[in-house]
């Protein structure tokens, strides 16, 4: 039954704070602004600043009940595969928050900002320790960031040398945005198969390796959920082909604490540090992407550096002073991003060697509990363990009249954040599931619970169900076809709620 004010019970309907806009109100008192010469040159404000007028309780409630529409991990179980969607602990919170850390200015001398540098260099140090590589570039600000740094440095190597390479290969299973920065790099990209177990094909790839060959940007785990068991074959192959060998280590956090990328043969590998020790997400906000480099690609790192100085730390931030060293250049102003850095180093230290082992292992051990679980139920494209996430396709949907899309709509009515749709490309109708390792069986059997209903309501025959859902979100079923060809950004009062999604 529909209600007179359109809430539900403790759902509050809540208009955009611009339709609530009442001239003259506000909640504080301003002086009358004083008669000042005029000096913007006839370029005086004519109409309205376009700010809303509300009192502050307005305010506050509008923001609360916008907050109250939000899923976060901290509402529920959030399993949103390859994003790893990891709980952030308040410790780290209230690290970040500590005087010299949270209000440190990126152009303080360096005398004054000791702590932060050594901060800086601590965390390098475990970051080194943990993937057993040489050396860090902290600075990238975040994956994608880090994955441009990471084939940079081995461009800058390349040429160094006088390998005017023209060639990246880049597996079907590798994350969207390595071939978008081998791209940019202005490499030619060229794709390597998967075989019938969703790994790299190792004939293919070695097929494909000749001295054109830049480099081969590998996932491992790979977005199949998958760990490539014949990595040492392949960087053996890329390196005898001159080439160097990138890892994505977006899925670090399956195996941080049990094995090292660097004894792999990795040359450069990118950390998110969100997905890994667990700073926030951010929706595209704080990220922070540090590389860390073989023996050969470290001379071409990029500034700045902290080193040990004469007089405690320092930092290298010119070419010029780089010694033999042949940076090739800066990724971004300053240091990188400080607050990710003290959450990082309050998670590792909190943890301890062995608590991020089993964090990875709990991790791993939660999503194969979903896949011995569901795996009667749903459909598994390849056969086998996984590791931290699992990837299930839609061939138990077949003939149902229910899309993957359908489905993950009628999650949303039960209350859970729907897992990754459509990807990897390369499984027809993808649905990937990650966990993570603070997901407690009892949570995690609510889920399965969940999934197994909704899958035999869609094999008994409730197609039309499906098609409508989510009947109980606070904008139900968005058109978000119409949404996506003609997005509306920003308000004006000629246009109505109807005309497509805000």
């Amino acid at each position: 039954m529909e209600t007179y004010t359109g809430n539900r019970g403790l759902r509050i309907e809540e208009p955009l704070i611009f339709e609530q806009d009442s001239p003259g109100r506000t909640g504080v008192d301003l002086s009358d602004v004083p008669d000042v010469e005029d000096r913007l040159g006839g370029l005086s404000r004519t109409e309205p600043i376009g700010l809303p007028g509300l009192s502050e309780p307005q305010v506050m409630r509008h923001y609360t009940r916008l907050s109250q529409k939000n899923y976060a991990i901290d509402a529920g179980f959030y399993p949103l595969g390859s994003c790893t969607m990891k709980h952030n602990p308040r410790l780290n919170e209230k690290m970040a928050r500590l005087p010299g850390f949270a209000d440190v200015h990126p152009l303080q001398p360096e005398s004054t900002v000791q702590g932060a540098l050594e901060l800086i260099d601590t965390l390098a140090h475990w970051i080194k320790t943990l993937t057993g590589m040489p050396a860090v570039a902290m600075s990238p600000a975040a994956g994608a960031h880090g994955e441009l740094c990471g084939l940079m440095t081995a461009r800058s190597a390349l040429e160094a040398r006088g390998d005017a390479r023209k060639r990246v290969l880049v597996p079907d299973s590798a994350h969207g945005t390595n071939p978008a920065t081998a791209a940019i790099c202005g490499y030619d990209v060229q794709a390597i198969p998967l075989n019938d177990r969703g790994r790299v094909d190792l004939a293919a790839l070695q097929d494909a390796l000749d001295e054109d060959v830049a480099a081969f940007m590998l996932t491992n785990p790979n977005t199949c959920g998958l760990f490539e068991n014949e990595i040492l074959e392949q960087a053996k192959a890329v390196h005898d082909a001159g080439a160097f060998f990138y890892c994505d280590g977006a899925n670090f956090n399956a195996i941080v604490g049990r094995v090292r990328p660097g004894d792999l043969g990795i040359d450069c590998m990118h950390l998110n540090l969100h997905k890994t020790f667990s700073t926030p997400h951010g929706g595209g906000g704080p990220g922070s992407g540090p590389v860390v480099l073989s023996e050969a690609l470290a001379p071409y790192a990029p500034i700045p550096w902290v080193v040990h100085g004469d007089n405690g730390f320092a930092l290298i931030e010119h070419a010029a002073d780089s010694g033999e060293s042949e940076p090739y250049g800066r990724m971004k102003s300053f240091h990188g991003q400080m607050g990710m850095f003290v959450r990082t180093l309050a998670y590792m230290m909190s943890h301890g060697a062995d608590g991020l082992r089993q964090a990875s292992s709990d991790a791993v051990l939660n999503a194969n509990y979903l896949l011995a679980r569901l795996s009667d139920t749903l459909s598994l494209p390849y056969e086998g363990p996984c590791m931290h996430e699992v990837l299930f396709d839609d061939s138990f949907l077949k003939d149902t009249g229910v899309t993957t899309l359908n489905f993950a709509k009628a999650m949303i009515d039960e209350g859970f954040h729907p897992m990754t749709m459509y990807f990897p490309l390369v499984v027809h109708g993808a649905l990937l599931m990650e966990p993570t390792e603070t997901e407690s069986r009892e949570g995690l059997d609510q889920f399965i619970y969940t999934i197994r209903h909704l899958a035999e309501r869609a094999r008994s025959g409730e197609a039309d169900a499906f098609q409508e859902a989510p009947v109980h979100a606070p904008r139900r079923r968005l058109d978000e076809t119409g949404a996506a060809r003609q997005p509306i950004l920003r308000w004006r009062p000629d246009i109505t709620l109807g005309e497509a999604a805000e």
